[in-house]
């Protein structure tokens, strides 16, 4: 009898065992069918939602993009950049910029103008490699980053800079969103505060939320604050609306991003 009772006992134990591990593998392959039909239905319904995104995102920039975006500044740095622009701005619009540059010239010591320096060239597979970084990384529509890297390269050689630092600049303002706006007013590509430069947006008739006039007038400023400050460094700092050399990293943010653009499209950093 105590070896039928043992007997019992393990076998009322494998029993449950058995059911246990039954159930849970009941669970687990509920919980896996209903894992592979929402990833195979997300598969199926997010490319096209990405469609409809950029399609609206297109259409709506399009309407808003100056005609000098559209043609004008093809014109002008085709040479460098390559002929294979779009007809508008047809960006993606990501989230608010985390930065809030304000671009003010405040209080600052006055510093001989630094020595003109020509514009960087990328040319051929080089503009091809920074379309395609900024395209990826920020997600802007690939035909829009043709005539926006014109107009910073036009910009950038009548101003005397860098055209990678001013594309590092809009990176880290606004991640390549011509309609960012901050809580502070700052407004656009380059996060221009119009509370105190919209007489510069007034003087080309144009809105800071123009494409083309928002380069150009936050050009300007970082090329003033570099005077200014005598330095790079220092312009950024005042750029960013710091009156000392204390730019939270602001600075050093925009650097990191300025070599990883020359990283990305093998072009040699130009020297500050």
């Amino acid at each position: 009898m105590p070896d039928a009772s043992v007997a019992n006992l393990f076998r009322n134990m494998a029993q449950g065992v058995h059911e246990y591990l039954a159930e849970s593998l009941r669970i687990c392959s509920v919980y896996l069918g209903i894992a592979v039909i929402v990833t195979v239905s997300m598969g199926f319904a997010l490319p096209g939602l990405r469609d409809q995104a950029l399609q609206v995102h297109k259409a709506l920039l399009t309407a808003l993009a100056p005609s000098s975006m559209q043609s004008g500044t093809e014109s002008d740095v085709g040479s460098e950049l390559g002929s294979d622009t779009a007809s508008a701005i047809a960006m993606a619009v990501p989230t608010a910029p985390a930065s809030n540059a304000t671009g003010m010239l405040g209080p600052a010591r006055v510093a001989p103008p630094v020595p003109k320096k020509p514009a960087m060239v990328a040319t051929g597979p080089q503009a091809e490699a920074l379309r395609n970084y900024i395209s990826r990384k920020y997600k802007v529509a690939y035909d829009a980053t043709g005539p926006l890297l014109n107009t910073v390269y036009k910009v950038s050689r009548e101003k005397q800079l860098d055209p990678l630092l001013v594309l590092a600049v809009i990176a880290i303002e606004s991640r390549y969103n011509p309609l960012a706006e901050s809580h502070v007013g700052a407004q656009g590509l380059m996060q221009v505060m119009t509370s105190v430069h919209q007489e510069k947006f007034d003087a080309v008739g144009k809105t800071a939320l123009d494409p083309v006039a928002n380069i150009g007038v936050g050009a300007t400023i970082l090329r003033d604050c570099i005077n200014r400050r005598g330095s790079v460094d220092g312009g950024l700092a005042c750029y960013v609306g710091s009156t000392g050399p204390d730019d939270n990293g602001y600075g050093a943010k925009v650097q990191a991003e300025r070599r990883r653009l020359a990283l990305a499209s093998g072009i040699a950093l130009a020297r500050d």
